[in-house]
């Protein structure tokens, strides 16, 4: 049986120097909020609720032929990291101090063979043993973002403007003009993981100018 390996997808693989690629049309669950990604307190933002929910159902599609019957199409996959689109109310560059102007669309990687019903069936079981309605809150969507520019960032979220400034200005040199919204794939646990070390790839689509 097929299966499919998202960890060795070309497109999550990024170098501390920027370069092009092509990201074509995937799967994802999705789900849009705004505001800071990290508590100041002990109650979850909707950032952190939004992972969880997201999570959750995509353990439930890769684990319901263990239980259930499996849905046409059906392959075994690897989970995807974590991404995010972000953007700010305003229109204005990002403030690290003003979180309050963010918005954000969270996006999971799933197979070609999740769809509206079979995802509506996952997140009806998931929802009803959690009791959390939450987990019907997600979507499911196609999103291809065509050629963009990208560069891994290793160190804290709150250290990434220099390597976003390099991404853009190699975009530029390579006469291009950014479009789109700033896009992040997040590997490894920040819980878990010394602030130094997080690993992210940061992306933005890009267009040839004119």
């Amino acid at each position: 049986m097929p299966s499919y390996d998202f960890k060795n997808d070309p497109t999550y693989k990024a170098k501390r120097e920027p370069g092009i690629i092509m990201v074509p049309k995937m799967r994802f669950l999705t789900l849009e909020g705004e505001g800071a990604p990290d508590a100041l307190s002990e109650e979850q933002t909707g950032f952190q609720k939004g992972i969880a929910w997201l999570y959750g159902l995509a353990y439930g599609v890769k684990f319901w032929d263990k239980k259930h019957q499996a849905p046409p199409g059906y392959a075994p996959f690897t989970l995807a990291p974590i991404e995010a689109l972000w953007w700010t109310a305003s229109g204005k560059d990002f403030n690290l101090n003003d979180p309050s102007d963010w918005y954000w669309k969270q996006l999971l990687r799933v197979p070609e063979f999740v769809d509206e019903a079979f995802l509506k069936a996952v997140a009806d079981e998931i929802a009803a043993k959690k009791k959390d309605e939450g987990f019907h809150q997600p979507a499911l969507v196609d999103f291809e973002e065509g050629d963009c520019v990208q560069i891994l960032h290793v160190g804290p979220y709150s250290a990434e403007q220099p390597t976003i400034d390099a991404m853009h200005a190699y975009a530029k040199d390579q006469g291009y003009v950014l479009r789109g919204k700033h896009h992040e794939l997040y590997f490894g646990d920040p819980r878990r993981t010394d602030p130094e070390k997080l690993k992210t790839v940061l992306r933005q689509p890009v267009e040839k100018a004119a």
